[in-house]
């Protein structure tokens, strides 16, 4: 059986931007054949996500992050449905996720590596499985309560970085959910904006390109930030923490505008920035979602559950065809996605 699949063609090295060149799609022979404990599936949906670019370098930087390797297949976050299967706990027609899905249009795994999962927790939306009802929503919504110390009735104020992607448009509402009684994006453009006030529930939002963040959070949030849910890192983080609260929070989720350079994670803070932080003893601990995998099942189920009381609204960027990988990927770094970036590969659902 003929089938596709993307390998990493190129690396950017370390202080490159990545672009669509970075991969490849080549075709590969597929055994007829599966043995024990194995399982054939069609790729319905993949995953680029911003931690990738990491994974594009020989060293990642991260003991969890394992390296893709040159002219090999690539993989992260994906779903799809079983085709075939030699696997005690799993039968053909089954919608099953991983995070560690190739890049192919049909594969064979082991079946201890997936994760069977229901479609009427997202009303049938699979994708909602790689982002909102998934590792993103996950890590918004265990970042903020095991960081952020949310009180309700307290009247905190929350500012998101990185509002409009796949954790910050999910952290802002989550944010609100819990009990803050302002909450406030930072993204780049006047669109996204614009979607983070009028479809999200944010009190306000700031466009980084075009306003001075220190003043615009001086505006929007005049008795100081209480918690930071940072997706971005670099000036933008500085701006935001010089004007926290005596022990406020930093959920440390990502630092995309650090990650095309050579620096440790999470990387220093400069002197004037770490010295405010120290001075108000602001927390600043880095998160692994990973680290709380006994939470992720309460977890899932509650945000199925504000999702189908309409209460978390979920936002994607759908792009078509294994061959898209790449330009969804670079896409995502350059912040052309609103929500959660996908790939769609197949949408037949049936077998």
């Amino acid at each position: 059986m003929i089938v596709q699949r993307v390998v990493l063609n190129s690396r950017p090295g370390k202080n490159g931007n990545p672009v669509a060149e970075n991969f490849l799609m080549e075709e590969v022979n597929l055994p007829d054949n599966i043995t024990e404990g194995q399982v054939r599936v069609r790729t319905l949906y993949l995953s680029v996500d911003p931690y990738m670019r990491c994974r594009m370098n020989e060293d990642t930087g991260s003991s969890y992050l394992t390296p893709w390797q040159l002219c090999q297949v690539v993989d992260g976050g994906g779903v799809g449905i079983i085709e075939e299967s030699k696997y005690i706990y799993l039968t053909k027609g089954d919608f099953v996720t991983s995070f560690y899905w190739p890049w192919q249009t049909k594969v064979i795994l082991d079946g201890n590596i997936l994760e069977k999962v229901d479609p009427q927790l997202v009303d049938g939306h699979l994708s909602y499985f790689l982002g909102a009802i998934g590792m993103p929503g996950l890590t918004s919504l265990i970042g903020i309560q095991e960081k952020g110390h949310i009180t309700a009735g307290s009247n905190q104020t929350m500012i998101v970085s990185g509002a409009a992607g796949a954790c910050g448009s999910l952290a802002g509402q989550i944010g609100h959910l819990l009990g803050c009684s302002r909450v406030v994006g930072i993204c780049g453009t006047h669109e996204k904006c614009l979607f983070l006030t009028s479809e999200l529930g944010f009190d306000a939002a700031i466009n980084y390109k075009e306003e001075n963040v220190a003043e615009r959070v001086r505006e929007l949030c005049p008795t100081g930030v209480d918690v930071y849910f940072d997706n971005v890192g670099g000036d933008i983080t500085d701006a935001v923490i010089s004007q926290m609260n005596q022990n406020s929070h930093i959920v440390l989720c990502g630092q995309i505008s650090q990650y095309n350079k050579d620096v440790p994670y999470p990387p220093p803070l400069p002197p004037a920035i770490e010295a405010i932080r120290k001075e108000n003893n602001i927390t600043r601990e880095r998160f692994l979602v990973l680290n709380y995998k006994d939470r992720f099942e309460p977890g899932i189920r509650q945000l199925s559950q504000w999702f189908k009381e309409g209460k978390l609204k979920i936002k994607e960027t759908m792009i078509y065809g294994l061959e898209n990988m790449g330009a969804a990927f670079q896409s995502l770094m350059t912040g052309g996605n609103i929500g959660k970036q996908i790939v769609c590969i197949s949408e037949k659902f049936t077998l």
